[in-house]
């Protein structure tokens, strides 16, 4: 059964493919994806990587949580489950002036 990980502190500039280049050495990689702001179309600076097995996840934590990836020491660990964040409705009066009717 395949496992995620989220990877941090990453650089803005890794792409989705430099990404799993870091992890194929640990093991078969079913999917990486850099996380990107749909505003400005700039990574995140973190990302989620799909091993192929517990074990490929467990040797990949372990060779590359805290090292160092231009420049900076990379946070990789079992991501969690998503959490619901509930609606994302407005709350009615956001952008009123205080003004009149």
């Amino acid at each position: 059964m395949s496992k995620k990980l989220y990877v941090g502190n990453l650089t803005y500039g890794v792409t989705d493919s430099a990404l799993e280049a870091l992890f194929t050495p640990h093991g078969t990689v079913q999917s990486a994806q850099v996380i990107m702001d749909r505003e400005t179309g700039r990574s995140k600076g973190f990302g989620f990587v799909e091993m192929g097995n517990d074990q490929e996840a467990q040797n990949a934590i372990k060779a590359l949580n805290g090292q160092q990836s231009d420049g900076r020491a990379l946070t990789v660990n079992e991501a969690k489950p998503r959490e619901d964040r509930g609606s994302r409705s407005g709350g009615g009066y956001a952008n009123r002036s205080g003004g009149r009717y």
